[in-house]
């Protein structure tokens, strides 16, 4: 009689220790609340922004974006060509990606001309 007391007893602590390990709760995170947007590493970006320096013999442009100031190097020699037509003060479109740059071309200042009607 005691062996069965004793059973049914181990069998209620181990079964209730298995209830008390349920599953946990999934943590609340500030990501579950607002998605990122995340770029993948292998595209290439398109910026836009004011030339800070060229120098098209060694492949390097420094351009200043609306928030921050970025710095390219290319090893190309079809972009070190495109880099010769920039000038400092330029606003300029280049594709980077991954740091290198990739392709660059000067941005047509828009005509302010007003047409008369």
């Amino acid at each position: 009689m005691i062996r069965v007391l004793v059973a049914a007893w181990m069998s209620l602590a181990l079964n209730s220790v298995a209830f008390a390990q349920g599953k946990p709760a999934a943590p609340v995170t500030a990501a579950a609340s607002a998605p990122e947007i995340k770029t993948k590493p292998d595209q290439a970006r398109v910026l836009t922004g004011k030339v800070l320096s060229v120098d098209a013999k060694m492949g390097r442009l420094t351009l200043k974006l609306t928030d921050k100031e970025i710095k390219l190097i290319t090893d190309s020699e079809s972009t070190k060509a495109a880099l010769e037509k920039l000038k400092v003060g330029d606003t300029a479109r280049v594709f980077e990606k991954g740091g290198k740059l990739i392709a660059a071309s000067p941005l047509k200042a828009e005509s302010k001309t007003k047409t008369a009607n």
